[in-house]
């Protein structure tokens, strides 16, 4: 049985340049942007863009599932600031708040993926936020910062409700707002 080789250096710098331009072009320009766009907006040549990726369908959902990589690792580290003493409603808090200010600068890209009819399996990602959460969760409760009748699925539901449409004023207040529905303690008029 031979061993699959792993990916030459240049290959995957080439990879991570053109997801960062394909970030980059499709925010700016939405679905639209075009391939050859991106291809020098990466500093590569088309056909290195095409080898990555065979169309624009695959690498919308690329960046998707970048993202969502991302947001797992950021839950993932929120649960171990929790278990080294940090509270575990202002981990939930910042995950919160990170979470709607990516969501908000990503949202051409989504747009473009539900456009393009782009996969948006999520694989390991989403169990692994899930998991993370369901810990922060726990432990907010045991503190007695958050209702004990909150679960994972309320903070997906808080996710896509959030007004990533808006200014970034307007996110944080929502945020502030929607906190009071997870928190046993009244509004604070601080904001997050």
């Amino acid at each position: 049985m031979t061993q699959a080789r792993a990916p030459r250096a240049d290959a995957v710098r080439n990879r991570k340049k053109i997801l960062d331009a394909a970030r980059e072009q499709i925010t700016l320009h939405g679905p639209d942007a075009g391939m050859d766009e991106i291809a020098a907006a990466a500093g590569v040549a088309v056909g290195t863009l095409y080898r990555h990726f065979p169309n624009k369908t695959d690498l919308v959902s690329a960046v998707i599932a970048e993202y969502l990589r991302h947001v797992a690792e950021v839950a993932e580290a929120a649960r171990e600031r929790a278990a080294s003493g940090s509270r575990a409603m202002d981990e939930i808090t910042g995950f919160l708040a990170y979470v709607i200010e990516a969501t908000a600068t990503n949202r051409a890209v989504k747009a473009a993926a539900h456009t393009l009819g782009a996969d948006l399996a999520v694989g390991d990602a989403e169990a692994r936020a899930g998991a993370a959460l369901a810990t922060l969760i726990q432990a907010g409760q045991a503190d007695g910062d958050i209702h004990q009748d909150v679960t994972v699925d309320d903070i997906y539901l808080l996710f896509n409700t959030a007004p990533t449409d808006q200014p970034p004023a307007t996110r944080t207040r929502w945020l502030a707002l929607v906190l009071t529905g997870l928190t046993t303690h009244t509004r604070s008029t601080q904001a997050y």
